[in-house]
Protein backbone atom coordinates (compact mmCIF):
# COMPACT_ATOMS: atom_id res chain seq x y z
CA UNK A 1 0.00 0.00 0.00
CA UNK A 2 1.50 3.30 -1.09
CA UNK A 3 1.34 6.10 1.44
CA UNK A 4 0.61 9.47 -0.13
CA UNK A 5 2.24 12.63 1.18
CA UNK A 6 0.00 15.28 2.74
CA UNK A 7 -0.69 18.23 0.41
CA UNK A 8 1.71 21.15 0.71
CA UNK A 9 0.83 24.85 0.70
CA UNK A 10 1.98 25.02 -2.93
CA UNK A 11 -0.33 22.12 -3.79
CA UNK A 12 -3.18 24.11 -2.25
CA UNK A 13 -2.53 27.18 -4.42
CA UNK A 14 -1.96 25.13 -7.57
CA UNK A 15 -5.45 23.65 -7.14
CA UNK A 16 -7.68 25.21 -9.86
CA UNK A 17 -10.62 25.14 -7.43
CA UNK A 18 -8.95 27.66 -5.11
CA UNK A 19 -10.21 31.21 -5.88
CA UNK A 20 -7.52 33.43 -7.46
CA UNK A 21 -9.46 36.61 -8.26
CA UNK A 22 -10.37 39.61 -6.10
CA UNK A 23 -13.49 41.75 -6.31
CA UNK A 24 -13.97 44.05 -9.31
CA UNK A 25 -15.15 47.16 -7.38
CA UNK A 26 -12.06 47.29 -5.14
CA UNK A 27 -9.80 46.54 -8.10
CA UNK A 28 -11.25 49.58 -9.89
CA UNK A 29 -10.89 51.72 -6.76
CA UNK A 30 -7.24 50.75 -6.42
CA UNK A 31 -6.59 51.41 -10.09
CA UNK A 32 -8.19 54.87 -9.90
CA UNK A 33 -6.05 55.80 -6.90
CA UNK A 34 -2.91 54.55 -8.62
CA UNK A 35 -3.72 56.22 -11.95
CA UNK A 36 -4.25 59.54 -10.17
CA UNK A 37 -0.98 59.13 -8.26
CA UNK A 38 0.99 58.33 -11.42
CA UNK A 39 -0.48 61.33 -13.25
CA UNK A 40 0.67 63.82 -10.64
CA UNK A 41 3.97 65.70 -10.77
CA UNK A 42 6.63 63.18 -11.81
CA UNK A 43 8.92 61.75 -9.16
CA UNK A 44 12.62 62.06 -10.03
CA UNK A 45 12.97 58.26 -10.13
CA UNK A 46 9.80 57.59 -12.13
CA UNK A 47 9.80 56.52 -15.76
CA UNK A 48 7.18 57.16 -18.42
CA UNK A 49 5.40 54.95 -19.13
CA UNK A 50 5.40 53.51 -15.64
CA UNK A 51 6.09 49.82 -14.97
CA UNK A 52 3.27 48.41 -12.83
CA UNK A 53 3.60 44.93 -11.34
CA UNK A 54 0.46 43.05 -10.30
CA UNK A 55 2.08 40.69 -7.80
CA UNK A 56 -0.15 37.77 -6.94
CA UNK A 57 -2.08 38.42 -10.14
CA UNK A 58 -4.08 35.20 -9.88
CA UNK A 59 -6.09 34.56 -13.03
CA UNK A 60 -5.32 38.04 -14.37
CA UNK A 61 -8.87 39.37 -14.23
CA UNK A 62 -8.00 42.09 -11.70
CA UNK A 63 -5.10 43.41 -13.80
CA UNK A 64 -7.27 43.25 -16.92
CA UNK A 65 -9.96 45.23 -15.09
CA UNK A 66 -7.41 47.83 -13.99
CA UNK A 67 -5.65 48.08 -17.36
CA UNK A 68 -8.02 50.60 -19.00
CA UNK A 69 -7.47 52.98 -16.08
CA UNK A 70 -3.70 52.46 -16.37
CA UNK A 71 -3.63 52.91 -20.13
CA UNK A 72 -0.21 53.97 -21.35
CA UNK A 73 1.59 52.16 -18.54
CA UNK A 74 3.27 48.76 -18.71
CA UNK A 75 1.33 46.20 -16.57
CA UNK A 76 3.01 42.86 -15.79
CA UNK A 77 1.29 39.99 -13.98
CA UNK A 78 3.36 38.03 -11.46
CA UNK A 79 2.34 34.90 -9.56
CA UNK A 80 3.78 31.85 -7.81
CA UNK A 81 1.15 29.47 -9.18
CA UNK A 82 1.75 28.07 -12.65
CA UNK A 83 -1.95 27.29 -12.95
CA UNK A 84 -2.85 30.91 -12.20
CA UNK A 85 -0.31 32.16 -14.74
CA UNK A 86 -1.76 29.90 -17.43
CA UNK A 87 -5.14 31.50 -16.84
CA UNK A 88 -3.69 35.01 -16.52
CA UNK A 89 -1.97 34.74 -19.91
CA UNK A 90 -5.38 34.94 -21.59
CA UNK A 91 -5.95 38.38 -20.00
CA UNK A 92 -2.46 39.89 -19.89
CA UNK A 93 0.26 40.35 -22.49
CA UNK A 94 3.08 39.88 -19.99
CA UNK A 95 3.05 37.32 -17.15
CA UNK A 96 6.03 35.93 -15.24
CA UNK A 97 6.56 33.55 -12.35
CA UNK A 98 8.08 34.97 -9.19
CA UNK A 99 8.30 34.32 -5.46
CA UNK A 100 8.18 36.76 -2.57
CA UNK A 101 11.54 35.76 -1.15
CA UNK A 102 14.95 37.42 -1.20
CA UNK A 103 15.54 38.23 -4.90
CA UNK A 104 12.71 35.86 -5.76
CA UNK A 105 11.05 38.34 -8.13
CA UNK A 106 12.65 38.36 -11.60
CA UNK A 107 13.16 42.13 -11.66
CA UNK A 108 16.15 44.36 -11.02
CA UNK A 109 16.30 46.52 -7.92
CA UNK A 110 14.19 49.64 -8.43
CA UNK A 111 12.67 48.32 -11.68
CA UNK A 112 9.01 49.00 -10.79
CA UNK A 113 7.21 52.32 -10.44
CA UNK A 114 4.16 50.78 -8.78
CA UNK A 115 2.94 47.49 -7.37
CA UNK A 116 -0.60 46.17 -7.09
CA UNK A 117 -0.71 43.72 -4.18
CA UNK A 118 -4.32 42.67 -3.86
CA UNK A 119 -5.54 39.97 -1.48
CA UNK A 120 -2.08 38.42 -1.17
CA UNK A 121 -0.51 39.36 2.16
CA UNK A 122 -3.08 37.37 4.14
CA UNK A 123 -1.86 34.18 2.39
CA UNK A 124 1.83 34.55 3.25
CA UNK A 125 3.90 32.54 5.70
CA UNK A 126 6.59 35.25 5.79
CA UNK A 127 5.10 38.70 5.07
CA UNK A 128 8.26 40.44 6.38
CA UNK A 129 10.43 38.97 3.63
CA UNK A 130 7.67 39.65 1.11
CA UNK A 131 7.58 43.37 1.89
CA UNK A 132 11.39 43.46 1.81
CA UNK A 133 11.24 42.07 -1.72
CA UNK A 134 8.50 44.50 -2.79
CA UNK A 135 10.57 47.38 -1.46
CA UNK A 136 13.61 46.09 -3.35
CA UNK A 137 11.93 46.08 -6.76
CA UNK A 138 10.17 49.43 -6.24
CA UNK A 139 11.95 52.61 -7.18
CA UNK A 140 12.31 55.10 -4.28
CA UNK A 141 8.99 56.90 -4.02
CA UNK A 142 7.26 54.08 -5.94
CA UNK A 143 3.64 53.30 -5.11
CA UNK A 144 2.32 50.21 -3.30
CA UNK A 145 -1.42 49.54 -3.58
CA UNK A 146 -2.30 46.80 -1.07
CA UNK A 147 -5.64 45.32 -0.16
CA UNK A 148 -6.43 42.70 2.47
CA UNK A 149 -9.43 41.52 4.51
CA UNK A 150 -10.01 43.41 7.75
CA UNK A 151 -9.87 41.36 10.94
CA UNK A 152 -11.75 44.20 12.68
CA UNK A 153 -14.58 44.33 10.11
CA UNK A 154 -17.85 45.37 11.72
CA UNK A 155 -19.40 41.90 11.53
CA UNK A 156 -16.23 40.23 12.87
CA UNK A 157 -16.48 42.38 16.00
CA UNK A 158 -20.03 41.12 16.51
CA UNK A 159 -19.10 37.51 15.73
CA UNK A 160 -16.29 37.49 18.30
CA UNK A 161 -18.72 38.63 20.98
CA UNK A 162 -20.72 35.45 20.31
CA UNK A 163 -17.62 33.25 20.31
CA UNK A 164 -17.73 32.71 16.53
CA UNK A 165 -14.57 32.50 14.42
CA UNK A 166 -14.21 35.74 12.39
CA UNK A 167 -14.98 35.81 8.67
CA UNK A 168 -11.78 35.59 6.56
CA UNK A 169 -9.93 33.65 9.29
CA UNK A 170 -9.24 29.94 8.86
CA UNK A 171 -8.01 27.17 11.09
CA UNK A 172 -7.62 24.53 8.34
CA UNK A 173 -6.82 24.27 4.63
CA UNK A 174 -9.21 21.31 4.31
CA UNK A 175 -12.52 22.66 5.58
CA UNK A 176 -14.25 25.63 7.21
CA UNK A 177 -14.59 25.33 10.97
CA UNK A 178 -16.37 27.63 13.38
CA UNK A 179 -17.01 30.58 11.05
CA UNK A 180 -19.62 31.60 8.46
CA UNK A 181 -19.03 30.61 4.85
CA UNK A 182 -18.18 27.41 3.00
CA UNK A 183 -15.11 28.32 0.95
CA UNK A 184 -11.56 27.60 2.09
CA UNK A 185 -9.23 30.25 0.62
CA UNK A 186 -6.00 29.78 2.56
CA UNK A 187 -5.77 32.86 4.78
CA UNK A 188 -2.83 32.57 7.16
CA UNK A 189 -2.69 36.11 8.59
CA UNK A 190 -5.18 38.90 9.16
CA UNK A 191 -4.67 42.60 9.86
CA UNK A 192 -6.48 45.49 11.46
CA UNK A 193 -5.98 48.98 10.00
CA UNK A 194 -3.66 49.92 12.85
CA UNK A 195 -1.56 46.76 12.51
CA UNK A 196 -1.31 47.17 8.74
CA UNK A 197 -0.21 50.80 9.01
CA UNK A 198 2.45 49.97 11.62
CA UNK A 199 3.69 46.98 9.62
CA UNK A 200 4.04 48.94 6.38
CA UNK A 201 5.81 51.78 8.18
CA UNK A 202 8.25 49.41 9.86
CA UNK A 203 8.92 47.79 6.47
CA UNK A 204 10.18 51.00 4.86
CA UNK A 205 6.98 52.49 3.43
CA UNK A 206 5.24 55.80 4.05
CA UNK A 207 1.51 55.15 4.34
CA UNK A 208 -0.49 57.73 2.38
CA UNK A 209 -3.94 56.48 3.25
CA UNK A 210 -5.89 53.42 4.41
CA UNK A 211 -9.52 53.25 3.35
CA UNK A 212 -12.27 50.65 3.51
CA UNK A 213 -13.99 48.68 0.75
CA UNK A 214 -17.07 46.41 0.73
CA UNK A 215 -16.93 42.63 0.56
CA UNK A 216 -18.96 40.83 -2.11
CA UNK A 217 -19.65 37.93 0.27
CA UNK A 218 -21.75 40.02 2.66
CA UNK A 219 -25.40 38.87 2.46
CA UNK A 220 -27.32 41.05 0.01
CA UNK A 221 -29.66 42.69 2.59
CA UNK A 222 -26.59 43.88 4.55
CA UNK A 223 -24.60 45.26 1.60
CA UNK A 224 -25.91 48.85 1.92
CA UNK A 225 -24.81 48.82 5.58
CA UNK A 226 -21.43 47.41 4.57
CA UNK A 227 -20.92 50.20 2.01
CA UNK A 228 -21.98 52.84 4.53
CA UNK A 229 -19.58 51.57 7.20
CA UNK A 230 -16.70 51.30 4.71
CA UNK A 231 -17.21 54.96 3.85
CA UNK A 232 -17.96 56.35 7.32
CA UNK A 233 -15.68 54.16 9.44
CA UNK A 234 -12.92 52.64 7.25
CA UNK A 235 -11.24 50.89 10.18
CA UNK A 236 -14.42 48.77 10.51
CA UNK A 237 -14.81 48.17 6.77
CA UNK A 238 -14.74 44.72 5.21
CA UNK A 239 -11.56 45.21 3.17
CA UNK A 240 -8.59 47.47 3.89
CA UNK A 241 -7.13 49.39 0.94
CA UNK A 242 -3.69 50.84 1.66
CA UNK A 243 -1.80 53.30 -0.53
CA UNK A 244 1.86 53.58 0.49
CA UNK A 245 5.11 54.70 -1.09
CA UNK A 246 8.59 53.29 -0.77
CA UNK A 247 10.47 55.59 1.56
CA UNK A 248 13.29 57.51 -0.10
CA UNK A 249 16.74 56.62 1.13
CA UNK A 250 15.77 53.11 2.34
Amino acid sequence: MTKTSPPTLQDFYENPAVPVASGTPRTLRQARILAAALSRHPHPHRRSPATVLDIGCGDGTAAATAAPLLRGHHVIGVDWSQDALRRASSHLTHVVRGELTNNGLPFATGAADAILFSEVIEHLVDPDSALDELRRVLTPGGHLMLSTPNLAAWYNRALLLTGTQPVFSEVSLRAVHGRPGREVVGHLRLYTARALREFLTASGFDVIRITGAPFHGVPRPLRPLDRLICSAAPTAGSILLAHARRRDGD
